[in-house]
């Protein structure tokens, strides 16, 4: 925000001073006030309608198939596959680690996305429970109640932007979308074939249209919050992502498996 009041300052001063000097410093600083109330509002309200349109289409996805509930079509794993534990996820005492707010939105958003996988290969989720108990704690986000009491995160994304609005904490419902995304596709490139198997077209071009619209409306925030300049520039080399098909959503994850380890990787810091 201090950054927009300044331009705008800036801009208005530039408009009084062509004015010419017929009017007292009183008068001029009246006016830059009124100018800069009136440019601010305007920028703000476009951007919030902005913003609120894209969480809504962010609201409107299903859930990726891989996590969908048993009955919506998750991907099912033999009893053979499940012997093979994934080594890849998250380890829940890394939840210690989390310092500030931000880190602690974004461990706690990975964290669920791997209790999920975990649970889904037989594996305890002890560990998890426990980490995420603590980080919500220690976040204290009254929205995380509030959207649960619609039903499941995942699937209230509406609820959830709505409840972060209300208290004051909206930067960090895109931290907690940015990492659960981020979290799937890291998850989806460590075993290509066997995940892309439960997915069909839509649910392949809605993965692009996930991260187009994150990076969107993180990019606009950025002039707003500096806390999401790191948050876009984790995200920004997902930004070749344009598959439309099952077959292109393959081929990209793969050539893009480096790179989204990495985007992973920066927000867990």
């Amino acid at each position: 925000m201090k950054k927009l009041s300044f331009v705008v300052v800036a801009l208005a001063a530039m408009v009084l001073a062509s004015c010419g000097g017929n009017k007292t410093n009183q008068n001029a600083e009246e006016q830059t006030d009124s100018v800069k109330t009136f440019e601010q509002e305007q920028i703000e309200a476009n951007i919030k309608v902005q913003i609120d349109s894209i969480a809504s289409e962010l609201g409107k996805l299903k859930a990726l198939p891989i996590f969908a509930d048993t009955e919506d079509g998750t991907i099912a794993l033999s009893e053979e596959e499940k012997l093979v534990k994934p080594e890849y996820l998250l380890d829940p005492a890394k939840a210690n680690d989390a310092v500030t707010l931000s880190e602690k939105y974004r461990a706690l958003a990975i964290l669920n996305v791997d209790k999920f996988v975990a649970k889904s290969y037989d594996m305890p989720t002890e560990a998890y429970d426990e980490a995420i108990a603590k980080l919500a704690a220690d976040i204290n986000d009254p929205a995380f109640k509030a959207a649960q009491e619609e039903g499941p995160i995942a699937k209230n994304v509406q609820a959830f932007y709505d409840a972060e609005e209300e208290s004051g904490r909206l930067n960090y419902f895109w931290q907690v979308a940015t990492s659960a995304i981020v979290e799937q596709l890291y998850i989806m490139t460590q075993n290509t074939d066997k995940f892309i198997a439960a997915f069909d077209d839509e649910a392949a071009s809605n993965v692009t249209f996930r991260v187009i619209c994150l990076q969107d409306a993180i990019n606009r925030l950025t002039a707003y919050d500096e806390e999401l300049v790191e948050v876009a520039e984790a995200i920004k080399p997902l930004g070749v992502l344009n598959a439309l098909t099952v077959d292109e959503l393959k081929a990209q994850l793969n050539e893009l498996k480096a790179q989204i380890a990495e985007s992973r990787a920066a927000l867990v810091k």
